[in-house]
């Protein structure tokens, strides 16, 4: 297919961009960025290797759009939605987002492990805006949560709602890496019990009642 021809198709200039974007995104979520060539997008998209650079400064920043693109997708198929201030209890709402959480990392970790090793990617990367929850970021959404309960009374109002979101995410981070590091690991959410060990520890932390 030429240029001009897929130009054409998908109803001119920006819909070619478009195109570009989603054909290198699933070049990343099949393969990741490693390895990935103008050539191998420019043959996914139907495309000549040239047209790639009539609508982006390089490879990278095609990349950066196609990473962001895969993010934003693997986060609409979870199933549900974030939990809400002041629905459910905190416990089942916390036992949720790690669930979603963990199903999220599992499904992006494996394609951006690559980006981190590459700068360029990375640099791009950062120019974007935050391509979950909204724009905000994992930490912040639950960072958000969390403070609608303590205004409803439900999370205790000294607790540090930004180190909890920090811990949260942190613990999404180290158990899908180390199954990604690890294959013969178990799954981390199958993990039995694990959810509901860090759900207690963070409602009632690891030091007994009494003079501290």
């Amino acid at each position: 297919m030429s240029p001009r021809r897929a130009a054409a198709l998908r109803g001119g200039d920006q819909s070619l961009r478009e195109h570009l974007i989603a054909a290198a995104g699933r070049l990343v979520a099949r393969r990741g960025t490693v390895g990935l060539t103008v050539r191998d997008i420019a043959r996914e998209a139907q495309v000549a290797d040239g047209v790639l650079y009539n609508h982006f400064a390089d490879k990278e920043e095609l990349l950066a759009y196609a990473v962001h693109a895969h993010l934003r997708a693997a986060e609409a198929a979870l199933e549900g939605e974030p939990p809400r201030p002041g629905e459910g209890t905190v416990a089942a709402n916390l036992r949720a987002y790690l669930t979603r959480a963990l199903a999220l990392h599992a499904a992006i970790l494996p394609a951006m492990t690559g980006v981190f090793t590459q700068p360029g990617l990375l640099a791009r990367l950062a120019e974007l805006p935050d391509p979950l929850a909204g724009g905000h970021g994992l930490r912040a959404e639950l960072t958000g949560y969390l403070r609608g309960e303590q205004d409803r009374g439900r999370v205790a109002p000294d607790a540090a709602v930004g180190a909890v979101a920090a811990l949260v995410v942190g613990v999404c981070h180290d158990l899908v890496l180390h199954h990604l590091l690890d294959p013969a690991a178990p799954a981390s959410a199958s993990a039995p019990g694990m959810i509901d060990d860090l759900v207690r520890t963070l409602l009632h932390g690891i030091v007994p009642p009494g003079p501290r």
